[in-house]
């Protein structure tokens, strides 16, 4: 075998092993620095996620231990075959509210059948997960844009800090209310505020932004959460507080379990698997698109799919409903300094540690401190920056991003990802549909006189119009190019030749190649002519196939301007041409005893080289 063979098998097969085992790509980035930084991310994930993966459990009809297994064995399996470095996957509000209202219509919540429910539908979502990934069909994420990730993270942050309201200040919030709802009990309960409450929740916050803001090599997180339990403690057994805790969990590791292999019960569940599986790759996505823009990754939508397959597959034989990305452990986890997944590794193993070992503490954890410590985290989730950027930018995006941040507030957290979709698609197709056409003569004032785009002082020539057409001419587009010639001829009759500068045209279809035919058959009518300068090649493969081409006129396509115009020059009325008291072309001045050089028509050679 020759070196360079050898070369290529050798690149094949390593390419091979990153797609089989995706961690060898990025575990030369381990160290011993950040080993470290994800050490402490993942213990301060790890603690995070005990009161969480109860609240969880709890919403999602579970036992509450099971909000726990959730966060174990799912995390691991994702962030060694996924993509993203930050993105920790485990329960979540919204994938447990899908659960719950979509399961209970089938069985009893915290039932064994419910359970076993929940883990077959963890089973089936990540088998369809999986044969996505394989399929490459990551390429649907690529309908969700930049600005409707921004728009979903802030919308998600606020979420969490209205959710946490209830345990910051000791009220009885009922669940499920949105935003506004929120606002409108509190301010309807003030004088039902637990002071001892609300002083833990306001001391771990204060503790956090202050330890992050002149200490930050200490684990602010940690550190606030201790300051906020201590006090708590203290309240409570010296200043007649009541200050609520997590409380005592079961010390288990997540047992071996099984999901159903019933015909019917796959059946049964099929409806809600397609709407899970979307939903929960949906969120992944945004979650590590969210974090890929702070910190520059590459993700690769395919193999995030196969991770978050893989977890759920894997995870529903350790007790584990379903599982997507979290922006709760997500978010905690970038913020705590995060590099590579291990940070997701450590935390999964940590927290089955804690399951074992710190459970039955977790009776001194004040749901409070646990509320200010997200605070923080939901407050870093909303990327200002990034929100100036887009509103200085783009009026469509910033549309966009407040609808995405709106629907996210007053609707399902889930339906606000398509919210922002749709809306971006339909912008998108208005915007195809909408091509630009620009009327074009040559501007005499500049050297190699390139083409302009027309204006009151740069005349156009009264039997020639010259347009450029940037965009793809296809079956949403062909109306209103026909539309726009139609305007022309009759607002100009006496152009009767018609120039498309088609080089901005990458793709045509039938329709848009019929649209084309009928113009030349129009101008024809006329005594006039249509013609094409620097088509693309595939345009003219296309045009070739369908038999469109002999219909325009294979002689009607040039490759430059120069040859364009020598040869429409020849086919004008000369009478007009000496009476129209206009210079536009050379042709003008000269009337024929001289013909032109290629430099007499340059089309803007720096953005539009000739073919």
């Amino acid at each position: 075998m020759s070196t360079q063979s050898a070369r290529s098998a050798n690149l094949l097969q390593s390419a091979w092993l990153s797609r089989l085992l995706p961690f060898l790509g990025w575990a030369p980035m381990v160290n011993r620095m950040t080993l470290k930084a994800d050490l402490w991310a993942g213990l301060t994930g790890a603690v995070i996620v005990l009161p969480q993966g109860v609240a969880f459990a709890t919403i999602a009809g579970m036992p509450p231990e099971y909000g726990l297994y959730a966060g174990v064995v799912p995390a691991i399996i994702a962030a060694l075959f996924g993509s993203s470095w930050q993105m920790v996957s485990g329960p979540t509000t919204a994938a447990s509210v899908v659960l719950f209202s979509s399961l209970s219509a089938l069985a009893i919540p915290g039932t064994s059948e419910y359970v076993l429910l929940a883990l077959t539908l963890a089973f089936l979502v990540g088998a369809v997960q999986l044969a996505m990934g394989m399929a490459r069909l990551g390429a649907i994420v690529n309908f969700i844009s930049h600005s409707v990730v921004i728009g979903f993270t802030a919308g998600a942050a606020i979420l969490i800090m209205f959710n946490q309201v209830q345990h910051f200040f000791g009220l009885a919030i009922p669940r499920g209310l949105h935003p506004h709802e929120v606002i409108a009990f509190f301010s309807s309960h003030l004088p039902e505020i637990d002071l001892h409450t609300m002083a833990v929740g306001v001391a771990t916050l204060a503790a956090g932004i202050l330890v992050r803001r002149f200490l930050p090599r200490v684990p602010y997180m940690i550190f606030a959460i201790l300051v906020g339990s201590v006090l708590a403690y203290l309240l409570n057994e010296f200043a007649g507080g009541e200050v609520a805790t997590v409380g005592a969990l079961p010390a288990d590791l997540p047992p071996l379990s099984s999901p159903s292999f019933s015909y019917s019960v796959w059946r049964e569940l099929a409806p809600t698997v397609a709407a899970v599986t979307l939903f929960a790759l949906t969120e992944a996505m945004s979650i590590s698109r969210a974090l890929a823009v702070r910190t520059g990754q590459y993700i690769d939508a395919n193999q995030e799919f196969i991770g978050q397959g893989l977890s759920n597959i894997v995870g529903s034989f350790f007790s584990a409903y379903v599982a997507t990305g979290s922006f709760n452990r997500s978010g905690l986890n970038y913020d705590a300094g995060a590099k590579t997944p291990m940070a997701s590794i450590f935390a999964g193993a940590f927290l089955a540690v804690v399951i074992v070992l710190v459970a039955p503490l977790a009776t001194y954890l004040p749901n409070a401190a646990m509320a200010g410590v997200l605070f923080l985290v939901a407050w870093g989730l909303i990327d200002i920056r990034h929100i100036r950027q887009i509103v200085r930018t783009s009026k469509t995006e910033t549309v966009v991003l407040a609808v995405t941040f709106v629907s996210a507030l007053l609707l399902e957290l889930e339906f606000a990802i398509f919210a922002g979709v749709l809306l971006s698609l339909l912008l998108f197709l208005y915007r195809t549909a909408n091509p630009t056409i620009l009327v074009r003569v040559p501007d005499p004032m500049s050297p190699g006189r390139k083409f302009v785009t027309a204006d009151a002082e740069l005349p156009e020539c009264r039997q020639v119009r010259i347009i450029r057409f940037d965009g793809a001419l296809f079956f949403g587009a062909a109306a209103t190019f026909t539309e726009t010639l139609r305007d022309y001829e009759k607002k100009s009759p006496s152009q009767k030749h018609l120039v498309i500068v088609m080089s901005g045209v990458n793709f045509i279809d039938v329709t848009g190649a019929d649209a084309l035919v009928q113009a030349a058959r129009r101008y024809r009518l006329r005594n006039g002519g249509l013609y094409l300068i620097r088509p693309k090649e595939a345009v003219i493969d296309r045009l070739a196939r369908g038999g469109y081409l002999e219909e325009i006129g294979p002689e009607n396509i040039f490759d430059s301007k120069t040859a364009a115009l020598r040869a429409i020059y020849r086919k004008l009325d000369y009478d007009i041409c000496r009476q129209c008291g206009r210079t536009v072309f050379v042709e003008c001045r000269r009337m024929g005893k001289q013909e032109p050089t290629e430099q007499d028509y340059d089309d803007e050679p720096a953005t539009v080289p000739a073919r």
